[in-house]
């Protein structure tokens, strides 16, 4: 009989839910693939080569502290783009978009929106 055992340690985010919203959240932020990317009107209004500058630095964004960051889901972050600030937000919703993901981690369930606004239209 071959038997194959699954160690929880070998895989933190497999036994850590925080780490996997973390990692589900960082490969979306990163590649923009498996939901939606919400621009606000401020920011479709840019122009061209600052839009794409704003767009790479929320892909490339990395500097989360207890600050930005409290609950450890990498979902907010700001950025500076052409002198001006820029927020972005990931929230999990429900595959119909009517409301938060009943289980953020499952995929199945859950539609993931990166919002991408002007710090003065938040």
């Amino acid at each position: 009989m071959n038997t194959r055992i699954h160690n929880a340690g070998s895989n933190p985010a497999a036994a850590d839910p925080v780490a996997r919203v973390r990692a589900l959240n960082d490969a979306f932020r990163r590649s923009f693939a498996g939901g939606q990317v919400v621009e606000t009107p401020g920011v479709v209004d840019l122009r061209e080569a600052d839009r794409i500058a704003l767009l790479l630095a929320v892909r490339r964004f990395d500097r989360f502290d207890a600050e930005n960051d409290p609950h450890g889901e990498h979902d907010f972050g700001a950025v500076k783009v052409g002198g001006e600030r820029f927020f972005w937000k990931i929230d999990a919703y429900d595959r119909a978009l009517l409301g938060h993901s009943p289980d953020p981690i499952d995929p199945a369930v859950t539609t993931r929106v990166l919002t991408i606004m002007r710090a003065d239209e938040y």
